[in-house]
C-alpha cells in the first residue's frame, strides 16, 4: 500500500493535460454489451476503477485490449451473465452491467455493489427502473436477480435525479420494443455522452442533454468508436491545487462548459480564470481571495465531487464560509483530517462552517473515500512542512497518476510504499 509524502509551500505553475472521465468510461465500457463486435474507447483513462471494470467484463467473456489509453472490448464471446461480489465490491458502477446484459440477453445476475466508504448510494431508482420495463427483479444471497424475455417500452419517471439509474435505464431502454420516456433524468455530460454513445451504436434517442430523455427501441446495435470526454473532476482539482498555492496554470484537454459552476465560484473567490475552448488557465498569483459559501446540487450546479476540495480551499481563506452537501448528507469524512492540519471546521448536519486559518501545518493523515483523499492532498500542497497521506489507493481509482501531474506543475510531493494501513 503506497502513500504520499508532500512537503508543501510550493507555488504550482505550468501546464499539465487532464486524463479522459472516469465516470464517463467507466458507463462507456458496460454500453459496448448492448452489441456483437469490437467497441473502441479512445482516451480512456489509466485508473483502477477502469481496471476493476476491465476484470468484470472479461469475466462476462469480453476480450479486452487496452494499450495507450485505447480501449478495444471485443463482446463477440459473452458468455456468462453473472456480476460476482469479488468484482463488484470494489466499486458501485459495476450495478451498471444490470441494464445491457437484461437488455440484450433477457438475465442477469449482479451482485449489490460497493466502492467508497461512505453514503448510501441505493440501487433502488435502478430496480424500479427495470420493473417499468418489464424485468421481474429478485433480490437472493445478496444479488440482484433479473429476467425478461423482451423489455417493453415504458415511462419512467424518477423521484430523485440519479446519474447511475439514468444510464441504466438508458441502456436498457434502447434495446426495449417500443418507446420508453425517462423524466426526470441526469443531464450531467458523462450521461450526455453516453447518449452520444448508444446513438452511434444505433440507438433512436431524443432529449440528449435534457432531463427528459425519449428512447425508440431498436432491434440490435452496433459496435461504434467514440472519445472519452476530459473529467471534470480532475480538472477542478487541479484548478483549486492552484488557487490554495497562489500559483498559475494552464489545463490542456479539458472542457469548460462541463466545469462552469466551479469557475464561477473561483471567479468570485478572486481568482483570474481564462475560458478557451479546450484550455482553462487559472491565476491566483498576488490575489486576496474571498470566503465563498457553496451548496452542492445536480448539474449543472455545483459537483458534489468537488465540495471536498472546496472545503480544503476555504480552510485557508480569511473569513467564514461554508460547504452544504444536498447530495450526500454524509459525505464529511475529509473534516477531522483537515482539521488535523490545523483547519478550524464544524460539522452541523450536511453543513461544514468553515473559519478560515492563516496556515495549514503538516501531519500524517488518512482518508476513506476518492474525493476527500483528493482535499488532503490539496492541503498538503499548501501547509507548511510534511503532510502525508496514506491510503492512495483511493486516489488511484479516480486520478490518473495524480502526483505526476502536480509534480510537473512544481509540487514536491513522493509517492513511496507504506506498511501503514
Amino acid at each position: 500500500m503506497d502513500k504520499f509524502i508532500i512537503t508543501g509551500g510550493k507555488e504550482l505553475s505550468g501546464s499539465v493535460s487532464v486524463s479522459g472521465a472516469k465516470n464517463s468510461s467507466l458507463a462507456l465500457m458496460p454500453a459496448s454489451l448492448l452489441a456483437t463486435g469490437v467497441s473502441i474507447l479512445n482516451n480512456t483513462p489509466i485508473l483502477n476503477d477502469v481496471f476493476t471494470m476491465i476484470k468484470l467484463l472479461k469475466h462476462l467473456g469480453s476480450e479486452i485490449n487496452f494499450q495507450d489509453e485505447r480501449l478495444e472490448i471485443n463482446t463477440n464471446k459473452i458468455n456468462k451473465f453473472t456480476a460476482p461480489y469479488e468484482h463488484v465490491k470494489k466499486m458501485r458502477a459495476s450495478v451498471y452491467v444490470l441494464g445491457p446484459l437484461l437488455a440484450r440477453f433477457g438475465k442477469a445476475e449482479v451482485s449489490l455493489p460497493g466502492g467508497c466508504a461512505w453514503g448510501p448510494r441505493p440501487v433502488n431508482l435502478h430496480l424500479e427502473a427495470m420493473k417499468k420495463l418489464g424485468a421481474e427483479i429478485d433480490l437472493k444471497d445478496g444479488y440482484i436477480i433479473a429476467e425478461a424475455k423482451q423489455l417493453q417500452g415504458a415511462k419512467i419517471n424518477f423521484d430523485i435525479s440519479s446519474v447511475g439509474a439514468t444510464g441504466n435505464a438508458m441502456m436498457a431502454a434502447v434495446l426495449a420494443k417500443g418507446i420508453s420516456v425517462i423524466n426526470n433524468a441526469a443531464n450531467e455530460p458523462e450521461i450526455t455522452q453516453l447518449a452520444e454513445f448508444l446513438i452511434k451504436m444505433g440507438a433512436k434517442i431524443n432529449g440528449v442533454g435534457t432531463n427528459k430523455i425519449e428512447i425508440q427501441g431498436v432491434e440490435e446495435l452496433k459496435p461504434a468508436e467514440i472519445k472519452t470526454i476530459p473529467d471534470r473532476i480532475e480538472s477542478g482539482t487541479l484548478l483549486i491545487a492552484a488557487a490554495m498555492t497562489k500559483g498559475k496554470i494552464k489545463l490542456t484537454d479539458t472542457s469548460p462548459g462541463h466545469l462552469e459552476a466551479v469557475l464561477l465560484k473561483l471567479e468570485d473567490c478572486g481568482c483570474k480564470i481564462v475560458r478557451k475552448e479546450n484550455e482553462i488557465i487559472i491565476d491566483a498569483k498576488n490575489t486576496e481571495l474571498k470566503p465563498i459559501s457553496i451548496t452542492t446540487s445536480i448539474y449543472p450546479g455545483f459537483p458534489t465531487d468537488m465540495q471536498a476540495q472546496w472545503t480544503a480551499l476555504m480552510s485557508l481563506i480569511d473569513g467564514v464560509s461554508t460547504v452544504t452537501d444536498t447530495i450526500y448528507f454524509d459525505r464529511f469524512k475529509h473534516v477531522p483530517e483537515l482539521n488535523r492540519l490545523g483547519g478550524k471546521i464544524e460539522l452541523d448536519r450536511n453543513t461544514a462552517v468553515i473559519t478560515g486559518v492563516k496556515k495549514l501545518k503538516g501531519a500524517k493523515v488518512m482518508s476513506t473515500d476518492l474525493r476527500a483523499s483528493a482535499s488532503l492532498v490539496l492541503a498538503g500542497l499548501a501547509a507548511e512542512g510534511t503532510t502525508e497521506v496514506l491510503r492512495v489507493y483511493h486516489l488511484d481509482r479516480g486520478y490518473q497518476k495524480i502526483e505526476e501531474k502536480l509534480k510537473s506543475l512544481g509540487a514536491n510531493i513522493e509517492r513511496v510504499e507504506s506498511k501503514e494501513y
